[in-house]
């Protein structure tokens, strides 16, 4: 429970309206009471600012006087959300201590104030600093070691030789440290490459529900201070993923891909190995990345929706650019031939 008067002292907004009014939940327009927060970053949402009920709503400085009720004034109103709405979290926060069903080797370092769930393991060697929580059935292997303050979700898989930073989030059934897809071919079939590096995570890295981090080959994979990655993304190995660089579900890196700083990949993405992205890269949903890319910008590929039955006329068309082409690079040639055309 907060007051108008708090919310914007505490976050370094302005504000309209009583400073006293109370304030005890978040939630969007159209479902705000009374009691809630709210926010508007996307102008499309302008009618539903017209009719909301809300205690009080975060707007860009532009929009005070369209909004009918109290206001929390930000340049950046969905980032002052994200901030706020942490205030709202009821996530559960488990109390420091070792559950008794859980199995932690004489060997490994747990602080005294981390706590560790139900039926997680913790392997010999492996160190958890204060403020760690392991959830229900969370297994860390051997000799990998978990920041401060990091949080690791129910069933999450770390295996040996994995370094996580600190204020970290490793979500549910998450893997880090998979053996990666390394395999060469022999005379009997497909000789296994040992898998001998490890996974590096910096500060404040997440990592989504499912999404699987290989180890390294020899060196280690490694993922930077600030990167997020949403659900179900495959990582391979021996990648290298930038500062405060996101990567949304479904993508996929093939090993060695190296991507940089402040980078975005939309959902479904796919990296063939070893290319390079540099700095400041967007790139669009259900791209594929075929080669690298050596200019901050957005790219995209693929072919854009449009009704099955001229999907499949332009899918004919696609075959026949190469024959389209040489046709018309002939035409070309004889136009520029004096005499002919």
């Amino acid at each position: 429970m907060f007051s108008l008067a708090e919310l914007a002292d505490r976050f370094g907004l302005e504000f309209t309206g009583e400073a006293g009014k109370t304030l005890t939940g978040i939630a969007t327009l159209a479902e705000a009471g009374p009691g809630d927060v709210s926010f508007l970053a996307n102008r499309k949402y302008l009618p539903q600012l017209a009719a909301t009920r809300a205690g009080a709503v975060i707007v860009h400085p532009d929009l005070v006087a369209r909004c009918p009720v109290a206001c929390l004034v930000a340049e950046a109103p969905y980032v002052a959300f994200a901030r706020i709405s942490q205030l709202f979290d009821k996530s559960p926060r488990p109390l420091p201590g070792i559950h008794p069903s859980a199995t932690v080797s004489p060997d490994a370092d747990v602080h005294s104030e981390a706590a560790v769930g139900p039926n997680a393991v913790v392997e010999a060697g492996a160190v958890l600093a204060a403020g760690v929580t392991l959830g229900a059935g969370a297994y860390v292997g051997h000799d990998s070691r978990i920041g401060a303050g990091t949080r690791v979700l129910p069933n999450a898989v770390i295996y040996h030789d994995v370094h996580v930073g600190e204020h970290c989030v490793i979500h549910a059934q998450a893997v880090l440290g998979a053996e990666g897809f390394g395999f060469a071919p022999g005379p009997a079939g497909w000789e296994r490459v040992c898998q001998l590096g490890g996974v590096r995570l910096g500060d404040r890295v997440e990592i989504g529900a499912c999404t699987t981090v290989d180890r390294g080959t020899l060196g280690n994979t490694v993922i930077a201070d600030g990167a997020i990655i949403d659900n179900l993304v495959q990582v391979g190995h021996n990648c290298r993923i930038g500062k405060n660089t996101a990567i949304a579900g479904c993508s996929g890196l093939a090993g060695s891909t190296i991507i940089g700083d402040n980078c975005t990949l939309a959902g479904g993405v796919g990296v063939v190995g070893h290319v390079e992205i540099c700095d400041n890269v967007h790139v669009t949903g259900m791209t594929m990345v075929t080669k690298s890319i050596t200019s901050p910008g957005s790219y995209s590929s693929g072919t854009t929706m449009t009704n099955t039955r001229d999907w499949k006329r332009n899918a004919v068309r696609f075959s026949q650019l190469e024959s389209i082409t040489q046709r018309l690079v002939a035409l070309e040639n004889r136009c520029d031939q004096p005499g002919k055309g």
